[in-house]
């Protein structure tokens, strides 16, 4: 896992979508990075988070700073309230039964 005091990875080119996706499964210590990209590939991730019923959400600062994890490891302690609050956005989303909002 990075240090989560070192400098975050470079921001994308302007106009260059990025995109990340994490993983939750109750009783684990922390979300998991499970993908992240920029360009093609984000696409591909908010296309496959869409195609599968869940909320894409836009925080460009929450991708910047995930995206310097490897995958699989461990959202940071000092990410945790970011995630947080954008769980319980889709958590809120999902049981409104608005997946249009997404």
């Amino acid at each position: 896992m990075p240090d989560p005091h070192s400098p975050p990875p470079p921001p994308s080119p302007p106009g260059r979508r990025r995109a990340a996706a994490l993983r939750y499964t109750p009783g684990e210590h922390a979300p998991k990075l499970s993908a992240a990209g920029a360009g093609h590939i984000a696409d591909a991730i908010v296309q496959a988070a869409r195609a599968a019923g869940v909320p894409v959400r836009e925080d460009p600062a929450l991708v910047q700073a995930l995206a310097g994890l490897e995958l699989g490891a461990e959202v940071p302690e000092p990410l945790w309230r970011a995630v947080a609050e954008t769980l319980a956005w889709a958590y809120r989303l999902q049981d409104s039964g608005r997946p249009d909002l997404a």
